[in-house]
């Protein structure tokens, strides 16, 4: 892995636990970030971790309308935090990041959703809804082995299904 591939995965990280933190605490995450009150053990964010950060959050209503618009049957309010957190950086930087391929973003979300997802079916929920989301932009969605395979119903944590396309 390159050096510059491995500091971005990490970016990532970073900049969804500043998306979470913000969410549960109900502050936008500039102003988390600015009083000192959301600190990664790593130091301070990185030009592209505030990046992202920063985006997602000036890019909010924007981001949540496609998200509801890809994630049908499953509300955003229904999702759990971490899931929804990862799904609004992935999707910023689908967008507005034309250094990441789309292909990137998506791999670069699912494992996100791996390490820190809300539920069990978190990498397949995400893989689905940025897919979608990908398709609708015009681009194919990266094939993700089982995942893409077995994205059909994803539970989450009401226990109710929403059905979520992939691969169509």
């Amino acid at each position: 892995m390159s050096a510059r591939k491995h500091e971005r995965t990490r970016d990532r990280a970073h900049a969804v636990q500043v998306l979470y933190t913000s969410e549960i605490q109900g502050k936008p995450a500039s102003q988390l970030l600015e009083s000192g009150q959301c600190l990664i053990e790593d130091g301070p964010l990185t030009d592209y971790a505030l990046g992202l950060v920063h985006g997602v959050e000036e890019r909010l209503g924007d981001i949540d309308a496609r998200l509801a618009a890809a994630s049908e049957n499953w509300a955003l309010s229904r999702m759990p935090i971490v899931d929804r957190s990862i799904l609004r950086l992935a999707t910023y930087e689908m967008f507005h990041v034309d250094d990441v391929p789309v292909s990137v973003s998506i791999n670069e979300a699912v494992e996100l959703a791996k390490d820190f997802g809300g539920e069990e079916d978190s990498p397949r929920f995400v893989n689905g809804v940025l897919g979608r989301i990908a398709r609708q932009m015009g681009e194919e969605p990266p094939a993700t082995g089982a995942l893409a395979e077995t994205a059909g119903a994803i539970v989450g944590a009401s226990g109710a299904a929403a059905v979520v396309q992939v691969g169509v």
